[in-house]
């Protein structure tokens, strides 16, 4: 995982975002700051412990689509993409693949979940 972590100004200053409570916010900040090279977090759990985040605060970065959850635990920062960009020399893939292929990227660059059943169509698509 990478030591450094970008966030877009567009993500984090929207009024959606500055809606949220400050401690859903510090959430998706420290989520991002631990998700590996394709934004995918296998320890949210451990990282809400860490910074005292309720389960209140989960369940409205899912209700607000900030991050998608699947069913294994594993949640994925939906916009990702937009907030960093590693060059393809140092990104290391992801060890979640069966949660990847369950998502697709979109024209501006985040992450949509796949409706069931599709997910070996879109595969060439997300990288």
């Amino acid at each position: 995982m990478a030591q450094r972590r970008m966030f877009s100004k567009t993500i984090v200053s929207s009024d959606l975002f500055l809606d949220m409570p400050k401690s859903t916010q510090a959430l998706y900040f420290h989520l991002n700051m631990n998700a590996d090279d394709d934004g995918f977090i296998g320890s949210s759990k451990m990282i809400m412990r860490m910074i005292g985040a309720s389960d209140d605060d989960m369940r409205l970065l899912l209700a607000k689509k900030f991050v998608f959850e699947f069913d294994s635990g594993v949640v994925v920062v939906k916009d990702w993409r937009i907030h960093n960009q590693i060059r393809k020399d140092r990104h290391k893939q992801t060890i979640y693949t069966d949660e990847f292929q369950q998502l697709q990227a979109v024209e501006n660059n985040s992450y949509e979940r796949l409706p069931v059943g599709c997910q070996e169509v879109a595969l060439g698509k997300v990288r």
